[in-house]
């Protein structure tokens, strides 16, 4: 027990040592400081001019956000025709036949988004070609658009008045070359030694232990898997994830992974303070982020190590905790940890199966991706927060009787209604979805389609609505885990959650990026004695309890139905 909490307590320590020299790294290259990875400056003068592209073009937020869109547009129809297709072209050793249109539809929005909701299994869903130059791709490219976003927010605030965000290409090209690829080199060639396939062959065959002949997929994985992890993306190689033993070969890689996934969301926070110049608030944010995280993560701990009460009434010991649905060679208390930090960030891998949590954990991972604001995505992190520290600073100073301003700009009517139909989004997206859900289930069971309503659920009752919760909201999120109680491969499911990541991807980016460049067009304030701090303990706080108090009201209902209901009935 000591060791494995070491274990945790290690990996996210050495996590924050290596996040904040990233983080100042990042501060530097998207400023345009001298850094060493400045020889790779040729590199990305031969992409902009082959691209057509003038860095030193300024583009204002709306430029920016139509370059955001136009590009993920093409990927998106780039990559559904591929999908459709993937039979017919090379690198597919194994016969995976192209997908269904619907399939394709959600599969293509999934990893355009940097969500990676896999309504197939990878060892026979893709191609090894789909899974290079369609998903793999998309992983980079997916993260370093979030990234982007976040930098167009954070020149917004470097100046004190100022319509000029820098070019949109220069910040995407950057996130890649001077980020996301020399890092997924480097944990590729640790997944790679550590016994992660690289092979381009097909299926490979042994004789097991009971004299069974059993086909074992491979393919070159330890670079899909590099940048799964630092791109917050989240999607298996393997149908089972990082709880594959050969996706997820030991405790090494497994803490590999576990940092991989966390450390850039923490060095852009840190990035943040560091680009304008208010390091003090960036620690403020990182606080109240980090608060969230062990609030989430010291529940769900306890409620696997303490086992399952159902089984501890036949007479079962249970010395080591829940383990069902745990990889034996990480057990619960890792497990804990990771189901933690993959669902209040959006990476949504897995080392172990979610569905067979313990219905108070399944709770808390439900509200870390509600909340989605915990450290989150690659950029998107903070643009989630930065929706949040809005509504404070509104609320504050309605109750200080002062005008709501951020970082020496007024904050207006039209800055905190943008502000609250992005926080009304999330809700609404959820909990109609799984209400329409629902009521397919349960008044159109019988349905003459190809999959009837009547058999998505394996666990009907509170744990299968938990289940249909759980795949909207990790939709909305762009996470990408689920409950795979719920038969998520068919139509309805796959053109549903296909909307709602759409939705849940791209208004909460361009609502904060807005927000950002209003205010950044404003007049600076200097600030005075009446000015509302917001890099103090107490607004921190103050946002910390709007983010409770706001998540709190909108998704009780949902989860007093789903986990909390199922954990009650465990007791009767």
């Amino acid at each position: 027990m000591n060791t494995e909490l070491f274990g945790i307590i290690a990996t996210y320590l050495l996590t924050v040592v290596l996040a904040i020299p990233l983080g100042i790294y990042l501060s530097k290259v998207f400023a345009g400081e001298k850094v060493w990875t400045d020889f790779l400056k040729p590199l990305e003068n031969g992409i902009y001019k082959l691209s057509g592209i003038n860095v030193k073009e300024q583009m204002n937020w709306k430029q920016h956000m139509k370059a955001l869109m136009t590009i993920n547009l093409v990927w998106l129809v780039y990559g559904f025709f591929v999908l459709l297709q993937q039979d017919k072209l090379p690198l597919n050793p194994d016969g995976n036949p192209g997908m269904s249109p619907d399939l394709a539809f959600n599969t293509i929005i999934s990893f355009v988004v940097n969500c990676n909701l896999q309504h197939y299994s990878g060892e026979s869903g893709v191609s090894y070609l789909t899974q290079h130059f369609v998903l793999m791709f998309l992983q980079f490219v997916s993260a370093a658009t979030g990234i982007a976003a976040a930098v167009v927010f954070f020149k917004a605030f470097r100046d004190k008045t100022t319509t000029s965000l820098g070019n949109f290409w220069e910040f995407f090209v950057k996130s890649i070359t001077r980020l996301l690829l020399p890092l997924s080199v480097l944990m590729g060639l640790i997944m790679a030694f550590s016994g992660t396939p690289t092979s381009y062959q097909g299926k490979d065959q042994f004789i097991s232990l009971q004299g069974d002949t059993v086909h074992v997929s491979r393919g070159p994985a330890a670079g899909f898997i590099a940048i799964k992890h630092l791109g917050t993306n989240g999607g298996g190689w393997f149908g089972a994830n990082s709880a594959h033993p050969l996706e997820n070969p030991n405790y090494l890689t497994n803490m590999v992974e576990l940092i991989a996934q966390v450390i850039i969301p923490i060095a852009m926070v840190i990035a943040f303070g560091y680009f304008i110049r208010r390091k003090k608030l960036a620690w403020m944010i990182f606080g109240v982020m980090t608060i969230g995280m062990l609030m989430l993560l010291l529940p769900t701990m306890s409620s696997e190590l303490g086992g399952n009460p159902a089984i501890a009434k036949m007479g079962v010991s249970q010395a080591t905790g829940a383990m069902e649905g745990k990889e034996v060679r990480f057990g619960p208390t890792v497990s804990a940890y990771w189901s933690t930090v993959t669902t209040i960030i959006s990476t949504g891998s897995v080392n172990s199966m979610h569905d067979s949590g313990m219905p108070l954990t399944g709770l808390w991972q439900l509200l870390g991706m509600m909340i989605n604001s915990f450290y989150g995505g690659c950029g998107v992190g903070m643009l989630n927060y930065f929706i949040y520290l809005i509504i404070a600073v509104f609320i504050s100073g309605l109750m200080v009787g002062r005008t709501p301003e951020f970082l020496g700009h007024k904050v207006e009517a039209r800055e905190v209604k943008i502000a609250a139909l992005i926080t009304l989004l999330s809700p609404f997206l959820i909990l109609a979805g799984t209400a329409i859900a629902a009521y397919v289930f349960t008044n159109h069971g019988g349905a003459a389609w190809a999959v009837q309503p009547k058999t998505w659920l394996n666990n009907p009752g509170f744990h299968g609505f938990s289940e249909m919760l759980y795949e909207m909201t990790s939709s909305n999120a762009n996470n990408g885990s689920g409950f795979e109680g719920l038969g998520d491969g068919n139509t309805f499911w796959n053109v549903s959650t296909g909307f709602v990541l759409l939705l849940g991807r791209f208004l909460p980016i361009i609502g904060p990026v807005a927000i950002a460049g209003l205010l950044g067009a404003k007049k600076f304030i200097p600030e005075s004695a009446g000015t509302l701090k917001t890099d103090t303990l107490t607004f921190s706080l103050m946002t910390f309890a709007v983010i409770l108090v706001l998540n709190a009201l909108s998704y009780f209902p949902a989860l007093a139905l789903g986990p909390l209901a199922e954990y009650f009935t465990l007791f009767k």
